[in-house]
């Protein structure tokens, strides 16, 4: 990303390159406001994307830290033949007598502990309880508040990524860098090409200048580490609004009106029921209406009958068997492999005969939702292990150092001999004016569209030019 690239003086007028009455080229033109813009965002949006860096950074460490912290309860000695299942959903039943049991995690290995995971009023919204028995004796090894797969400090590090434990509010925060990371980074691009192509030294695009010195040289190398992490940042970016509050509405709307949502199997046992989009995510709804919900693990197929159908289907692990939303509802076992390659092969099975009802393979989603789901686990640093993490940590890393080069650029632009702390000069004003009027309505057009779609975005833009406007007005009295 090029966060504040062009804290830059304004750069002596280019020698023109056309005859003499020639209509300017399009960069020359719209080259001030992209200069403008950049500039803006990057030293008022550039904090939001200093912290989600940084938080990001922590987070890259998650899975590690995870299986450290919590290898006693994840983890068993194998003995011998394991219990049913049904005993090991009673025994941590029996430890946690409060609380519908959202989902079963089967054991994905012959050293790994069964999940049962619990809605449960003491935890945070949007989190639950899990626990962990150990699928031989059915002993209850222990429980921690989870949020989706993540335990304990893993669901706190996301947590602080995704709103600074904040709830609803602190999700702007995150939201505004998402939104602006994309634009911040394509403006800095554009401005480093323009400077190459009349510098013609196409070279300097991505390696820095070894004769620059001050000012120079910090552009440089905020650049051309921005030209590297370009791609990274802008999958980051798109990634981010997906599941932002506003824009990830927006595009959730695009993505079910195009049908790019992921398809799960039917589970109503009378209508073919509906689906939900995130159903290989593991989560569920409690057995509404039914006198105990919790007969439905030994009742009729049970839960070794539902895992039986799974395992006959060819579903493999990890694998997650949800139990039914109510009375008129089948069972979902579905697998939840998110690294590559990915696998979310499903199906909803009978409560009472244990038969499969419907069946969705990942092989039948379509395009968009395959990249979509690739793109959030490469975000998320699980698509490619240790290797996903370690690039997410050198992107996290070449945003941080950009963002600090970036504000020392604007240091810089102090006047000269300033004997007290000041900020740098601004980019001079007006570049909106001089733009040719079919110029100036096509891109109002463009950036009132994509303001709509990315609210954050055109909300904070707006105060941008309410505030340049003032500090202008402010100005011209004095």
């Amino acid at each position: 990303m090029s966060v504040p690239t062009q804290f830059q003086t304004a750069p002596p007028a280019e020698p023109p390159t056309e005859a003499p009455g020639a209509r300017p080229g399009w960069w020359p033109m719209i080259r001030p406001l992209v200069l403008r813009l950049h500039f803006y965002a990057g030293v008022l949006v550039a904090p939001f994307i200093l912290v989600a860096s940084v938080t990001g950074l922590l987070y890259t460490i998650a899975p590690q830290v995870e299986q450290i912290a919590y290898h006693e309860l994840t983890h068993v000695t194998p003995a011998g033949e394991t219990v049913p299942l049904a005993e090991q959903v009673a025994a941590a039943r029996a430890s946690h007598p409060d609380g519908d049991i959202l989902r079963i995690d089967v054991p994905p290995a012959a050293d790994r502990s069964t999940r049962v995971v619990f809605a449960d009023e003491t935890v945070p919204d949007d989190y639950a309880m899990s626990v962990f028995v150990n699928p031989y004796t059915a002993g209850v090894e222990g429980k921690v508040r989870s949020y989706g797969q993540w335990l304990g400090f893993r669901a706190w590090l996301d947590e602080l990524h995704r709103n600074l434990h904040l709830g609803v509010f602190g999700r702007h925060y995150s939201e505004l860098a998402a939104s602006w990371l994309w634009v911040v980074a394509l403006g800095g691009l554009m401005l480093w090409i323009g400077k190459g192509r009349r510098d013609r030294r196409v070279r300097r695009l991505v390696t820095p200048d070894p004769a620059a010195t001050g000012r120079s040289r910090v552009m440089s190398w905020h650049a051309v580490i921005g030209v590297w992490v370009l791609l990274g940042v802008l999958a980051l970016s798109v990634s981010g609004l997906t599941w932002s509050r506003f824009a990830g509405a927006n595009i959730g709307e695009v993505r079910t009106a195009l049908s790019w949502t992921e398809p799960t199997p039917a589970t109503s046992l009378h209508t073919g029921g509906a689906t939900d989009e995130h159903a290989h995510h593991g989560s569920s709804g409690p057995a509404a209406g039914v006198e105990d919900p919790d007969a439905v693990f030994s009742d009729g197929a049970g839960v070794d009958g539902v895992l039986a159908t799974a395992r006959e289907a060819g579903l493999g692990d990890p694998l997650y068997l949800v139990p039914p939303a109510d009375g008129a509802s089948a069972w979902t076992a579905a697998e939840n492999k998110r690294d590559w390659p990915t696998r979310y092969d499903a199906i909803s099975v009978d409560p009472a005969t244990g038969k499969m009802l419907d069946r969705v393979d990942f092989a039948d989603w379509p395009v968009m939702a395959k990249l979509t789901d690739w793109v959030i686990g490469a975000h998320m640093g699980i698509l490619f292990g240790v290797v996903n993490q370690l690039a997410l940590a050198a992107l996290a890393i070449g945003l941080i150092v950009m963002t600090l080069l970036g504000y020392r650029m604007w240091w810089l632009r102090r006047p000269r001999g300033a004997s007290r702390l000041r900020f740098g000069r601004p980019v001079p004003r007006g570049a909106w004016r001089r733009l040719p009027v079919p110029v100036l309505v096509g891109g109002i057009a463009v950036t009132a569209l994509v303001g709509w779609f990315v609210p954050m975005l055109g909300i904070s833009l707006v105060a941008f030019l309410l505030v340049d406007a003032a500090l202008g007005a402010v100005r011209r009295r004095s």
